[in-house]
């Protein structure tokens, strides 16, 4: 949470606490052998020349075009950081239970407008949550479909289960499309943070126009997924190119 230098991906050392067990990570972020595999057979082929920063990034892009979501290109040449910050990834990450002008300060704290904010919302087209981050909203919240709450509640009781997942876009949780934002626009945003971009305030004109223009949302997501991909990262000198993901050389 340092920007673009994959501080995420560090293991726990006797001189730092990584970012993995943050609150909005912990249990939640996944998929990390997935990054070793690749960087195992980059390494294999092409030693000390590509970061895990620069991996990261390039699975984002590819992950959204395997699931039928835009393209954009890569930016490359980020350096790997040699520490993570555990208050920074719980300070500086949005969490789940935000309302819109929290949402919107801590995005302009990074330099993003409402509408990138919005768009990169939209990547809750995939995904999943766990129960413990949504149950409030379930059964505290009048702003929530039915329907749609009570489906949800089979997979999240009132207590235990806090583990138990499910997906932010309950309709096509694995097509990178715009319906995240049509089923805010009737209620069925599973994160209070989600439902908030659709709730009488400033971005629902926003969600309007996604959730009607596909096109409009696959340009905003690229162009701000570039912008975040340029977040602080290391470069020149700064920073090393790891040889394993999980560690510092």
């Amino acid at each position: 949470m340092q920007g673009c230098d994959a501080s995420v991906l560090l293991d726990d050392t006797s001189s730092f606490t990584g970012e993995k067990t943050a609150n909005p990570n912990s249990g939640s972020l996944r998929g990390f052998d997935v990054i070793d595999t690749i960087k195992t057979q980059i390494e294999s082929s092409c030693a000390g020349v590509v970061s895990c920063a620069d991996i990261l990034a390039v699975a984002a892009r590819d992950s959204v075009v395997k699931l039928g979501g835009p393209s954009w290109t890569v930016l490359l040449g980020r350096r790997d950081s040699t520490t993570a910050s555990l208050s920074n990834a719980n300070s500086d990450i949005p969490a789940p239970t935000l309302n819109l002008s929290s949402l919107i300060s801590s995005f302009s704290n990074k330099g993003f407008s409402s509408r990138e904010m919005v768009a990169l919302s939209g990547s809750h087209t995939i995904g999943q949550a766990r129960c413990t981050t949504f149950r409030d909203r379930l059964y505290n919240e009048t702003d929530i479909n039915a329907s749609f709450a009570t489906s949800v509640k089979s997979n999240c009781p009132q207590s235990g289960s806090d583990n138990d997942i499910s997906p932010l876009d309950a309709t096509s949780p694995t097509t990178f499309d715009n319906i995240y934002y049509k089923n805010l626009r009737i209620q069925k945003g599973l994160l209070h943070s989600d439902q908030q971009l659709s709730s009488g305030g400033s971005t629902d004109s926003i969600v309007n126009t996604y959730s009607s223009n596909s096109a409009t949302f696959f340009t905003d997501f690229a162009n701000a997924m570039v912008k975040m991909g340029n977040l602080s990262p290391l470069t020149g000198t700064n920073g090393q190119i790891r040889k394993n993901c999980r560690k510092t050389n």
